[in-house]
């Protein structure tokens, strides 16, 4: 397309999605990702779960077609934050580097959906835009970013679980690439979990039918959200909250945001819950849109922690091949997920920062990680359950390489 007969865009900045139409943001980005959709930003916003007092101030970017009615062609989730926590992608050597030297590091801006380290669309376009179209936007939203960053003075930028080719074009325009990787499933067009299950080598598939034998007196059913009522509601955003103090961690989802959760993000939400005696005793929170499944809260009674595989992976990885979905992502970290099949998959990064030194150090170590994720990812592939060489080696899953960040 000539110069002259590109679009004239036009940059601004939304401190919350209640000022942004959810019919444009959700024309944007991909179809398959529940977590920068329009509803789930605006009910974490509306619930406390992020703004000021949580430190994640949102400041999302906007591009519009300049003109009378110019339509949203571009968007970037962003937020303001002063300290690295839910993000699951880890800087804080990074800012310890930075305090050691003399450098503020806080405040920092970061594109991500909080609290959820699940890969999907950061630079979201509008559908049909043509190659130079499209870079024009990605340039915009990203000049847009590094504006409000030097107005503010903050440190750096951080995309973070960016998909490959956004990661690319980051690249591209001076940001430092970062590679890490989570376990994921794929479909590949299996009709039954027994199908599913054939291709195991003989020892995992006997380990995984033993997983799958449910307590005497269990019963686990898996259900819409909407059809919850209110004392296993109740019982899902408890076992979240114990699950986060078990972890040493923050209960980042406030009661209100559950609240809004339920009444306005029913139909992206199942559950899975393992009941006994007419009581909950266990959960597994799931996410759905489009074709991916997304793992993302799991909780249990004491005596009940054996559920965990079957909750959290085998049933999940069941309800893909019954419902045809193509992916299921079950969350950051945990070795142990070889061996239920979820194969090491690499998740992207990018990050610009201000410091010419710092960005210097951070790209050499970036580096350097790649490498390393690159080896443990072919090291673990090889003790996927479908591996038919050696069994895994002795001292079981602990022996396995160890997963990064």
């Amino acid at each position: 397309m000539p110069e002259t007969d590109r679009p004239r865009l036009a940059v601004s900045f939304a401190d919350g999605l209640d000022r942004v139409d959810a019919l444009a943001w959700d024309a944007l980005g991909s179809p398959d990702d529940p977590f920068t959709e329009h509803a789930f930003l605006r009910l974490l916003e509306e619930g406390g779960s992020v703004g000021a007092e949580a430190g994640w101030q949102p400041q999302h970017v906007l591009v519009h077609e300049e003109g009378p009615g110019g339509r949203l062609v571009g968007a970037l989730p962003l937020y303001v934050k002063d300290h690295s926590y839910g993000e699951y992608i880890f800087d804080w050597g990074w800012a310890e580097a930075a305090h050691r030297a003399g450098l503020r590091y806080y405040p920092k801006l970061v594109s991500a959906a909080p609290f959820t380290p699940a890969t999907g669309s950061r630079l979201r376009l509008a559908p049909g835009l043509d190659p130079a179209t499209a870079e024009q936007v990605r340039q915009a939203l990203v000049g847009g970013a590094l504006h409000l960053a030097r107005a503010i003075q903050a440190s750096s930028l951080h995309v973070l679980f960016c998909e490959d080719e956004e990661r690319q074009a980051l690249e591209g325009m001076g940001l430092v690439g970062r590679k890490t990787f989570q376990f994921h499933w794929e479909n590949q067009g299996y009709g039954s979990f027994e199908d599913w299950l054939a291709t195991f080598r003989s020892r995992r598939r006997k380990e995984t039918r033993r997983e799958r034998r449910l307590p005497a007196g269990v019963e686990v059913r898996t259900l819409p959200a909407g059809e919850l009522d209110p004392g296993q509601r109740r019982a899902v955003r408890a076992f979240y909250e114990d699950t986060c103090r078990k972890r040493g961690g923050h209960p980042y989802l406030t009661p209100e945001t559950f609240d809004l959760l339920w009444s306005r993000l029913a139909h992206r939400v199942r559950v899975l819950l393992a009941e006994a005696g007419g009581e909950t005793v266990a959960m597994a929170l799931l996410f759905s849109r489009g074709a991916h499944l997304y793992g993302r809260y799991w909780g249990c009674r004491p005596g009940f922690e054996g559920l965990h595989f079957e909750l959290c992976y085998h049933r999940p990885i069941e309800l893909c091949i019954e419902s045809g979905l193509r992916r299921f992502e079950a969350g950051a970290q945990g070795v142990h997920k070889i061996q239920r099949g979820l194969l090491p998959a690499p998740t992207w990064s990018a990050h610009w920062l201000s410091h010419a030194g710092l960005r210097r150090a951070v790209a050499e170590a970036c580096a350097r990680e790649a490498a390393d994720a690159d080896r443990q990812m072919a090291a673990l592939a090889r003790h996927g359950p479908q591996h038919r060489g050696e069994d895994e080696p002795t001292g079981g899953p602990a022996a396995l390489p160890r997963e990064e960040g």
